[in-house]
């Protein structure tokens, strides 16, 4: 008898195994008695902890163990399933996770594709995924450097090591242009020829103001994640939806790139209010990027801070977590920031000045 179902209970009955099992194609519930139950062999990755593999990371030589993956290699499951936090180093079949043969078939062929991809891309000297045709490098001004290995720390593919006197160490093959080293700069030592902290910061500051709410309303700024969150806005303008007139929209390439310079300038000159929007992350994160996401996260605690000894309310500056199919939330999310500043928290106390 060949039936597809899911298990649902083995016990002995009569001297006999009883098999339980829910039809999957009839829903109906069904009872087999067998003479044996014969249980396939579990899969269990070994990418995180294998000793064969020998990289040189400053996170290890291996994979990073994410709880998540449990083992497995971490990659974004939605957007790029064949890419790890390694790369040119490419994940496939029960690798990736458990999978059969025919899908372990496939997985290959495409992964091959991802690599072929990448390798072309490097003989051009141009960025591999998500950024792919990027010609731009990070540019360190290590004049200002001051060793605190904060982008070493949180460059989430490890293009960046340390030298012998602790001064970032760049590896250019394994940068995929994220800008997360940028974002982590207290001392704004790391930039790109065609996305740099003065970039972002001139924008911000060539935002009109009004020098009072009922003079043209208040304003705010939204800095948008332009892999999922600014594909949602843009789908949703697309479908006709609308958000109040007084958002002012500012595409970066990750959330982990936000400069807390950015805020600090938007806050100075009276904006009333700064939207994060970026990627999901957590357990079942989404990030383009890995960790720009949570790492943003982590940052905004310590603008908070800044923001308090300013005399400035912290929940001024908000993070959303926005996937790219999240076209018809988007709106609402920003209708519900611009009411809540307006009620709640009113002008910012520097507009004016």
């Amino acid at each position: 008898m060949l039936s597809k179902a899911s298990v649902t209970s083995v016990k002995e009955e009569g001297g006999k195994v009883v098999v339980t099992a829910k039809n999957t194609l009839l829903g109906q519930s069904i009872e087999l008695a067998v003479d044996m139950v014969v249980l396939p062999t579990a899969l269990v990755p070994t990418t995180a902890h294998d000793p064969t593999i020998n990289l040189v990371y400053r996170q290890g030589p291996a994979f990073p163990d994410l709880e998540l993956f449990d083992g497995f290699a971490d990659s974004n499951y939605i957007c790029f399933p064949y890419e790890t936090r390694r790369t040119g180093v490419y994940a496939a079949g029960c690798v990736r996770q458990p999978m059969g043969l025919g899908l372990c078939r496939e997985d290959a062929a495409g992964a091959v594709l991802k690599a072929v991809q990448c390798i072309t891309s490097a003989n051009h000297g141009v960025a591999v995924h998500p950024r792919s045709g990027d010609l731009s490098y990070p540019v360190f001004n290590f004049t200002r450097c001051t060793q605190c290995k904060r982008c070493t720390e949180e460059c989430p593919f490890g293009a960046l090591d340390d030298d012998e006197k602790g001064t970032p160490k760049p590896n250019p093959t394994r940068c995929r242009r994220c800008g997360t080293c940028m974002g982590a700069c207290p001392e704004r030592v790391i930039s790109f020829d065609n996305y740099n902290i003065d970039q972002i910061g001139s924008a911000i500051k060539e935002v009109r103001v009004p020098d009072k709410i009922d003079e043209g309303g208040p304003r705010i700024i939204v800095l948008a994640c332009e892999n999922d969150a600014y594909p949602a806005l843009d789908m949703a303008a697309m479908r006709g939806r609308s958000w109040n007139p007084f958002v002012r929209f500012l595409p970066v390439r990750c959330l982990g790139s936000v400069n807390a310079i950015w805020v600090a300038d938007a806050m100075s000159k009276g904006v009333d209010g700064v939207m994060l929007l970026g990627c999901k992350y957590g357990d079942d994160y989404q990030c383009h990027f890995m960790k720009g996401s949570e790492l943003c996260s982590r940052r905004k605690e310590n603008i908070a801070e800044s923001l308090g000894r300013l005399g400035v309310e912290p929940e001024r500056v908000e993070q959303y977590e926005v996937a790219i199919d999240d076209y018809d939330k988007v709106a609402d999310l920003i209708e519900d920031f611009v009411e809540n500043i307006t009620k709640n928290f009113g002008p910012n106390p520097f507009k004016g000045y």
